[in-house]
């Protein structure tokens, strides 16, 4: 999987991290992010793992190199990201979380995918733009975010010029977001939960709704409410993710009430209607089946009392 560099130089409006670059920070980012690699903070886990060393104990398995299942222009994303061309995507191997219902869960917990050098995903995303994409959509990236700053780094020397898109589970660290402030375009983080005890049970971490609110606030400081361009294309913002489970255990009213109050009412939301069981659902007979018109329909009903209007409705089943 290993790519060339090649110079490009399509016609399009610089993104923020080309500031940076001028300014000589990004370079200074690279070293910095590094540097957490040695005491990783760089994701909520706070493994305090020395990564350029080992993986034992890191809960992502992943050193010094990333590790990347596939790239390529997807097709399936939110109409803003994806416009004629595709979302140029990176799936990211592993995860810090442990979704027992992932449906990527070859990629997310068994680790299929190659470890790459920062120049190799430079080179990707550098193919990706000469494909015609409209950005670069990092999928599962809180645990590589030091190899993402450098592979950004080398490839806006050599001629990147899409927006970021920063694809998350939404259990990131506030130094991880500090290091890609002015470097991430679009933010687009799950918000799985509403409750500590359901997230506990279902993706094995104690504290998501707790860092997934605050990283949350963090990037709409950053980018503000999503902007969209003449041509209907995601310019910079934050889009938010949430996938309605049976039951509601993902305590949709909590989350819809925290972007809503917490927020802006102006958050472009993509409620989700497409969970099915995958993977260790089965061992979980409360989402060992889909979600019913009728929940999604509550759920949907609830946003638009909330007044949270800008919704992503093409994915919508009914």
């Amino acid at each position: 999987m290993a790519h060339d560099i090649q110079h490009t130089t399509p016609a399009a409006p610089l993104p923020a991290y080309h500031a940076l670059q001028s300014s000589g920070e990004l370079a200074a980012r690279v070293t910095e992010a590094r540097r957490h690699l040695e005491d990783c903070d760089l994701c909520a886990r706070y493994c305090h793992v020395n990564r350029l060393a080992t993986i034992k104990g890191a809960v992502c398995r992943t050193g010094e190199r990333a590790l990347v299942s596939s790239f390529g222009a997807h097709h399936g994303e939110e109409r803003p990201l994806r416009g004629w061309n595709g979302s140029g995507t990176i799936f990211f191997t592993w995860c810090n979380l442990r979704c027992v219902y992932c449906q990527n869960w070859d990629i997310s917990q068994k680790g299929l995918g190659r470890e790459v050098t920062v120049e190799a995903l430079a080179g990707m995303m550098l193919q990706l733009q000469a494909q015609g994409c409209h950005n670069i959509n990092l999928v599962s990236p809180s645990h590589v975010v030091a190899q993402i700053i450098e592979a950004v780094y080398l490839a806006a020397n050599a001629g990147l010029r899409l927006p970021l898109v920063y694809n998350t589970g939404g259990y990131d660290s506030a130094e991880a977001l500090a290091l890609l402030d002015g470097i991430i375009d679009i933010y687009m983080p799950d918000m799985k939960y509403g409750d500590p005890q359901i997230a506990h049970e279902y993706s094995h971490v104690r504290d998501y709704v707790q860092f997934n609110q605050a990283s949350v606030r963090e990037m709409h400081r950053q980018v503000g409410d999503l902007r969209i361009d003449n041509n209907g294309l995601a310019v910079r913002g934050l889009l938010v993710r949430h996938l309605v489970l049976p039951e509601n255990l993902a305590g949709t009213e909590q989350v819809l009430q925290f972007i809503a109050t917490e927020i802006s009412r102006d958050t472009w939301l993509n409620l989700m209607d497409q969970y099915h069981p995958c993977y260790r659902a089965g061992d979980y007979p409360q989402i060992d089946r889909p979600v019913t018109r009728e929940e999604y329909q509550w759920a949907h009903d609830l946003a638009i009392k909330l007044g949270l209007t800008r919704l992503d409705r093409e994915h919508s089943r009914w």
